[in-house]
């Protein structure tokens, strides 16, 4: 029984972008996150230790992300979700930076990157 867990609008501080000045300090970034995990255990249970725990989740990408310095949204992505595939039992992510103000013609510009387990 596969289910996605979603969380929306994350909202971390980091060191991200390849220009000097960028560098020098954090930028709001907004992250939304697509985790298919196996609902069954958890919903015959209704037991979290069954289930993904969001809270905790969303607490370890906050963290994660704070911590980081990447020049590219992708590189970002793909090392939010090694990290979750590494801790949570998660058969497929998808995961959405936006960075408002990066671009001055445009309200927000981000990525999309989605990955099985197995790729």
């Amino acid at each position: 029984m596969k289910g996605i867990v979603r969380i929306r609008g994350l909202q971390p501080e980091a060191v991200i972008g390849c220009y000097d000045w960028e560098r020098t300090i954090k930028q709001r970034l907004s992250i939304d996150l697509d985790l298919t995990t196996d609902f069954k255990r958890a919903a015959q249970t209704d037991d979290l230790e069954h289930a993904l725990d969001y809270a905790a989740i969303a607490a370890e990408v906050m963290t994660f992300v704070g911590e980081s310095q990447f020049e590219l949204l992708e590189a970002l992505s793909k090392a939010i979700a090694d990290q979750l595939f590494e801790r949570w039992p998660i058969s497929q992510v998808t995961v959405c930076i936006d960075k408002p103000g990066a671009v001055s013609t445009a309200s927000v510009v981000g990525v999309t990157l989605t990955l099985s387990r197995d790729e």
